[in-house]
Order: structure tokens, then C-alpha cells, then sequence
């Protein structure tokens, strides 16, 4: 069975904070961001109210540490 689309958005956001290059690579961070973003979104409609507050934890700390 395939994983569910906070499963997935709780890894991608988990890979997008901890392989921050420290100078190269910003074009790869910023489509990482946006895929994370993407991902989140996606996971909102079938996500549980307590997913749904992890998740929107994840969209202020992608927005607080990665503009």
C-alpha cells in the first residue's frame, strides 16, 4: 500500500531541513521548497485535524527558514 500524503509530506519536509547546502545548490532548495509545499497542500483534505496542525507547523518553518 502506497504511503499517504502526510506520511509523505512529513519525509519531504524532513529531507528539505536537513540537507540545506550551505552554498551552492538555492535552485534545488527552492523546487525542494515548492515540492514540500505542493506536498502539504495535497495532504490537507484527507489529514486528521491533529495532521492538519502538524502540517501547517511545517508550512510556517519552511516559510520562516527557508526565504
Amino acid at each position: 500500500m502506497e504511503k499517504n500524503l502526510f506520511e509523505q509530506a512529513k519525509e519531504l519536509m524532513a529531507q528539505l531541513t536537513n540537507n540545506q547546502p550551505e552554498h551552492d545548490g538555492h535552485l534545488h532548495q527552492e523546487e525542494d521548497k515548492q515540492a514540500v509545499i505542493q506536498a502539504i497542500q495535497a495532504a490537507y483534505h484527507d489529514a486528521t485535524p491533529e495532521e492538519q496542525q502538524q502540517l501547517q507547523q511545517f508550512e510556517q518553518e519552511i516559510n520562516k527558514k527557508m526565504s
